[in-house]
């Protein structure tokens, strides 16, 4: 090795440790969302906990809504028990609802969303997705999921190939008593 790569070395690593230990010391701070946006948001979503039946093209759909760690996240089971079993997971990141879908596939799409128009719709836009494993891959990319009233609900998955919508997936679901 060269004398001045060794002079170099010591300065390189200590700003890549420096660097990890500045982003875990300086975490990114939200602004808190207000009383109305969680109620518009997380609180709607967490109002749809119980089991929800619908019709799928394979048969009969159900999804499981639970509440969990301390009332801040949702997680929505669909398909339960079946190879095409898939969970998102609900919460406020700041003054904005995201959820991340685990995919069957095996790709995690995140979309966030903010109060809209219609409080009876919460539309989630595409934010990210980790473990693409290639370009033309299909993910996600985006779901409205509309409170029909209490005991229905609708969600409108919208898919993408290559950066191209594909036609979108409707559930209709009513609530299981």
């Amino acid at each position: 090795m060269k004398p001045i790569a060794l002079l170099v070395l010591p300065f390189v690593l200590g700003a890549c440790a420096t660097s990890s230990h500045s982003s875990l010391a300086n975490p990114r701070v939200v602004r808190a969302a207000s009383d109305a946006q969680r109620s518009v948001l997380v609180e709607r979503v967490k109002a749809l906990a119980g089991t929800w039946e619908g019709k799928a093209d394979e048969g009969v759909l159900q999804n499981v809504f639970s509440v969990g760690s301390g009332g801040s996240a949702v997680r929505e089971i669909m398909f339960p028990g079946t190879p095409h079993e898939m969970t998102n997971m609900y919460h406020m990141d700041g003054d904005s609802l995201v959820m991340t879908h685990y995919c069957a596939m095996g790709n995690q799409p995140r979309m966030r969303a903010s109060v809209g128009p219609n409080p009876d719709e919460i539309r989630f836009e595409f934010d990210g997705v980790s473990n693409l494993r290639a370009p033309d891959e299909m993910y996600m990319g985006s779901m409205t999921l509309t409170i029909i009233d209490q005991d229905h609900i609708r969600e409108t998955w919208q898919h993408y190939v290559k950066g191209v919508k594909g036609d979108p997936t409707v559930f209709e679901l009513t609530r299981k008593r």
